[in-house]
């Protein structure tokens, strides 16, 4: 589990680092309302991550004790995009609904590209 929590940190300073710089974006840019949208996407979608993170380790934990294993949260992340959603349809005037979901999917993307990173400084293994 220790390589998972690395993952799972290293994952989080990726995206991080993406809302620093969305943050400069909305700071100093005309896209005030692209920016916001993606902040409250990818804020949503850290908070997804580890979610799924905490969730997996608890699952690992009840095999490796044999006993009953529970989902995953499916239900709670989907419900975390429907409230992003919902914010951003409820006030239009700050956010819009495509940079959201894009936001959304933000964890998704560093996940990949950290998988990419990994295997390819490993030489072709991803260990």
């Amino acid at each position: 589990m220790d390589k998972f929590r690395q993952m799972f940190l290293r994952q989080l300073k990726y995206i991080l680092y993406l809302l620093s710089l969305y943050t400069l974006g909305w700071g100093f840019t005309e896209y005030k309302k692209f920016f916001l949208s993606l902040i409250l996407g990818t804020v949503i979608s850290a908070f997804m991550l580890w979610s799924l993170t905490r969730k997996i380790e608890k699952v690992g934990r009840a095999v490796s004790e044999r006993k009953k294993v529970r989902t995953i949260g499916t239900l709670s992340r989907l419900a975390l995009a429907a409230l992003a959603a919902a914010i951003a349809l409820e006030y239009p005037q700050y956010f819009a609904i495509v940079p959201v979901v894009l936001g959304l999917m933000t964890s998704y993307i560093v996940i990949i590209i950290d998988f990419l990173l990994q295997k390819f400084r490993n030489n072709g293994q991803y260990v």
